[in-house]
């Protein structure tokens, strides 16, 4: 028997229904914040990557779907998507449209890592980018927008972590610094920490092996580092969550594993998902769409949402609100009343009406079939009903049965207002 990819899955209903939900809201929020869908190719050019995210991150360096296609190109599965979009916002001149370029994506991304809870080699992403503007204002209605996301997918309980890593002049002084100082303990660091003291030591923050925590606690914080511009950046971004009420912990280790990332960088964390806590990360790329090609300043910010955990937080948190569940489940008693249940099914659903059919089976066991998958009502159609033009309608909560019109039948099922 063939079986699914290690690291990849399949998502049945009900789940996805709770995929779906989770899609619909990011939708309509980021659609009333005046954001345009993008879909960019899920395959780019590995160099892509190796620049926009970097040649020293472990997504680059160990995490990759790389492959040769048959012109010797070397192509790669995007692992993220902010570098995809900015690749499209050059290639395209989006440099030369007015205002903001605003966009979001919604699709898979692929990385070689580890399976564990929440996290898969193939995974969904919702992300947004906000590109052509330095505010701090900016960065507030992003990670705004990011807690509307959440609150309206029924995630509750989660944390806004917060911090800034500064520009490439002050985060220069503090990775000197860094290396300074890692020098004289980094034979006591993991393998992965050894290699980064070296190539890229702010990414030594990011570690979560629990043994080179006494080493990273003692390192000196960021934000004592910051420049005169950069310090005013992250104070304006907290008083914008300030005005808005939106509560948030500033963290000082928080780099994110990106090359990109300057100034804020942002997190969100819930309990529900165990030590790999985190819902989404974004924050600011000034300079990366030069760093591709771009001839135009183009700073950004944006932000990715993990979806395989926020729909695994939400099912957590609200168990019964997704059930796959039918408003109503005909039975037809004969031919003559199945064709005449399909009939009555189609235009139920028009108006909106969840509706199944039990194609065959006695009376017993389709009841039996619609209890188990939750049906609200069971509409029982036969020869008699046909001709007497009312239908038994039995409610499956309270057992209740009793004698409907189609304009009854209708009342029952939207309240009215159809």
């Amino acid at each position: 028997m063939i079986k699914a990819v290690k690291g990849t899955r399949d998502i049945l209903p009900p789940a996805s229904r709770v995929w779906n939900h989770v899609e619909e809201v990011a939708r309509a929020v980021m659609h009333s914040y005046h954001y345009g869908e993008i879909r960019t190719p899920i395959f780019e050019e590995t160099s892509l990557f190796a620049r926009g995210v970097g040649e020293e991150t472990d997504i680059v360096s160990k995490e990759m779907y790389t492959f040769e296609d048959r012109d010797g190109a070397s192509l790669t599965l995007r692992p993220e998507n902010t570098a995809g979009v900015i690749r499209s916002f050059i290639e395209h001149r989006l440099d030369q449209v007015p205002g903001l370029t605003k966009v979001y994506y919604i699709g898979p991304m692929f990385r070689r890592e580890r399976p564990q809870k929440g996290r898969y080699r193939q995974f969904a992403q919702i992300g947004a980018e906000a590109i052509g503007s330095e505010s701090p204002a900016v960065d507030a209605e992003v990670i705004e927008m990011v807690i509307e996301i959440l609150t309206r997918s029924g995630l509750e309980g989660f944390r806004l972590l917060i911090n800034s890593v500064g520009c490439k002049e002050c985060r220069a002084r503090y990775v000197a610094e860094l290396r300074r100082q890692l020098a004289a303990s980094a034979a006591n660091l993991c393998q992965d920490c050894r290699r980064r003291v070296e190539t890229n030591p702010l990414r030594v923050l990011d570690c979560k092996v629990p043994e080179d925590q006494p080493v990273i606690d003692a390192l000196p914080s960021i934000l004592d580092f910051l420049c005169e511009p950069c310090k005013t950046h992250f104070a304006a971004v907290r008083t914008y969550l300030d005005d808005r009420a939106i509560q948030y912990e500033i963290r000082p280790r928080l780099v994110r594993g990106l090359d990109y990332y300057m100034r804020t960088t942002f997190e969100v964390v819930h309990g529900a998902l165990g030590a790999q806590n985190s819902v989404l990360g974004g924050g600011r790329y000034d300079g990366l769409a030069e760093s591709l090609g771009s001839k135009v300043p183009a700073p950004g910010i944006g932000f990715s949402i993990g979806e395989d955990r926020l729909v695994m937080s939400v099912e957590e948190a609200q168990p019964d609100r997704h059930k796959d569940a039918a408003d109503l489940f005909i039975a037809p008693m004969g031919d003559n009343a199945l064709r005449h249940a399909a009939l009555l099914a189609r235009d139920l659903r028009r108006n909106g009406a969840r509706v199944g059919i039990a194609f065959e089976g006695k009376l017993k066991r389709i009841l039996e079939l619609a209890n188990k998958t939750g049906a609200r009502y069971v509409l029982i159609v036969g020869d008699n009903e046909i001709q007497s033009g009312a239908y038994t309608l039995k409610n499956m909560a309270t057992g209740e049965q009793e004698s409907v019109s189609r304009e009854r039948l209708t009342e029952v099922l939207y309240g009215g207002n159809h």
